[in-house]
């Protein structure tokens, strides 16, 4: 049972004039027949009684065709629905980012390409970098924008820029009126940090360890902006990435320990198909988001 002959058979019972209906499709009359004898072999019954030239479609032939109809206006949908997401300039952008990145760079970065590509789609999701990358072994994103090199040999990675991360004190803090310090002198202090699995947690642990000390864990969140809070509340200190406008409710300090910051990227599956719109907004992405 061919999706031609369910075409054709659909077009006879919707005309029931064989030479008609044959010369519509652009078939012979005998390959228009021998295409509805095949169909009724498969279905087994008879669908069509001849009157003259016509071929009057019967109850089973009219059950069949009410069936078929709806699945090629469903296999239409479909198929409508493929092109149009294979299509560059239409398809949607499956694009997953760390919860900082949606402050200031994801925004910027889809208002740029949505300038030179109007009818670009996008499905956005925010998540801590151990599930952006599994995320991305799973196939539900396209691209990810993470802090973290994940070192997959089956992802591509792609560094963009260098962003500095700050010692963020409350405001009452002893070294609030300091401009840089040494995560040392803050060994014994609490920390409000995201949780563990996010690029961020692992960054400050890293560094900490560096500086000789774990650091105590006052507060354990999802989400920059709490922290920040939390911290203007004197709950504890933090290394936090500053904000794009540069406002803060607390003092940010510069660390002097090496690499105090991370580095932004861009992530993508190297053997996973990936829509031209997805490949397009990657490349974008790469030429463009250079970051501040």
């Amino acid at each position: 049972m061919q999706l031609q002959e369910l075409q054709w058979f659909v077009a006879l019972v919707e005309d029931p004039n064989v030479t008609r209906s044959a010369g519509r499709l652009h078939i012979s009359q005998p390959a228009l027949s021998r295409s509805l004898r095949r169909l009724e072999a498969s279905v087994g019954v008879q669908l069509f009684d001849r009157v003259g030239r016509s071929l009057i479609p019967n109850q089973h032939g009219r059950v069949l065709a009410e069936h078929v109809g709806r699945a090629l206006a469903e296999i239409e949908t479909g198929t409508s629905a493929v092109r149009r997401a294979a299509d560059p300039e239409a398809g949607e952008i499956r694009l997953a980012f760390l919860h900082t990145l949606g402050v200031s760079l994801v925004p910027e970065l889809i208002r740029a390409y949505r300038a030179e590509h109007p009818g670009a789609r996008f499905r956005l999701n925010q998540d801590g970098s151990g599930d952006l990358i599994e995320g991305l072994h799973a196939g539900r994103h396209d691209i990810v924008l993470t802090g973290v090199d994940p070192a997959d040999d089956q992802l591509h990675w792609r560094a963009l820029y260098r962003e500095p991360l700050r010692l963020a004190v409350p405001p009452d803090h002893h070294l609030a009126q300091r401009r840089r310090v040494r995560l040392a002198e803050v060994a014994d202090e609490p920390f409000v940090l995201v949780k563990a699995g996010y690029g961020l947690r692992g960054i400050t642990d890293a560094l900490c360890d560096q500086a000789g000390f774990t650091p105590h864990v006052a507060f354990e969140g999802e989400d920059v902006e709490t922290l920040r809070g939390l911290v203007a509340a004197g709950l504890g200190v933090s290394l936090l990435p500053a904000r794009p406008d540069g406002s803060s409710a607390t003092p940010l300090l510069a660390v002097a320990d090496r690499d105090c910051a991370r580095t932004i990227g861009i992530a993508w599956h190297r053997t996973r198909y990936q829509s031209p719109a997805a490949r397009r907004f990657a490349d974008f992405v790469a030429r463009h988001g250079a970051g501040p």
